[in-house]
């Protein structure tokens, strides 16, 4: 088999080289949606290095082509199109396009796992200690009011109906049907301030802050990241485009799945 190198040092630009094609994939990939693979490819024809050149070069125009690399139909016409532009088989087109997407799926599947380790490692583990310290505190009786004393100890002050009712709001983030709730008042009236003070007694792990959101922001998560999380959101003007991509995500539960 032909040897073809996949370069992925420039995220923005990976580089693939066959014996006949230099690929570029402009922008890189996603790696949150793995039912697709859609690239923006730079395509150029190479030519074999002479003596004395180490490396091959391109010739002609590039070829530039946004496709999903698992849609077989467009595929065929990319390879005729190439093929027929650059002056090359198209059986040697098929094949190192079949080739470049074996690489960029083993590239990405790798990645996601090196991802998911990563966010594993950063977990925090209780101690023995600690989980037994718990599991005494919430075996105790008039739990609801000895937790609404520890928030106001650990700096929330006043607001006692709405800190508890929201620190409960965000525990539940851990059930299998997280509760959810939107803050409503005057401008000036405490409520970023409140979810702000209120946040703060939640792991930093399993927190998701937002400001500025697009219509696609959840879109860009990958399966496990939303999961188990709490996400804040400071200020919905500007974040109407959101909110139907977010109760579709809420009643499919997809922010809680594995």
């Amino acid at each position: 088999m032909e040897k073809s190198t996949l370069n992925t040092q420039n995220p923005n630009n990976y580089i693939y080289e066959t014996k006949y094609l230099k690929i570029s994939i402009l922008g890189g990939i996603r790696f949150n949606n793995l039912e697709a693979l859609r690239v923006t490819l730079g395509i150029n024809k190479l030519i074999p290095a002479k003596a004395g050149n180490s490396s091959n070069q391109t010739t002609g125009s590039t070829l530039r082509q946004n496709i999903d690399l698992y849609n077989d139909t467009s595929i065929e016409k990319l390879t005729r199109k190439v093929a027929e532009r650059l002056e090359v088989g198209t059986t040697i087109v098929r094949r190192d396009l079949d080739s470049l997407t074996n690489e960029l799926e083993n590239y990405r599947l790798q990645e996601v796992e090196k991802e998911n380790k990563e966010q594993r490692a950063k977990k925090k583990e209780l101690t023995e200690n600690e989980i037994a310290a718990a599991k005494h505190f919430l075996s105790q009786d008039d739990l609801i009011n000895r937790t609404q004393e520890l928030i106001g100890k650990s700096g929330v002050i006043g607001e006692e109906v709405n800190r508890l009712l929201m620190y409960l709001i965000f525990t539940s983030r851990k059930t299998n049907n997280p509760l959810h709730c939107i803050s409503l008042g005057s401008s000036g009236a405490g409520k970023t301030h409140l979810q702000s003070k209120v946040s703060e007694l939640i792991p930093e792990e399993d927190k998701i802050e937002m400001t500025v959101l697009s219509s696609n922001a959840f879109y860009y998560f990958n399966r496990t990241e939303l999961q188990n999380k709490l996400i804040l959101i400071e200020d919905l003007d500007g974040a109407e485009s959101v909110l139907y991509p977010l109760r579709e995500l809420q009643s499919k539960k997809e922010s809680q799945k594995q």
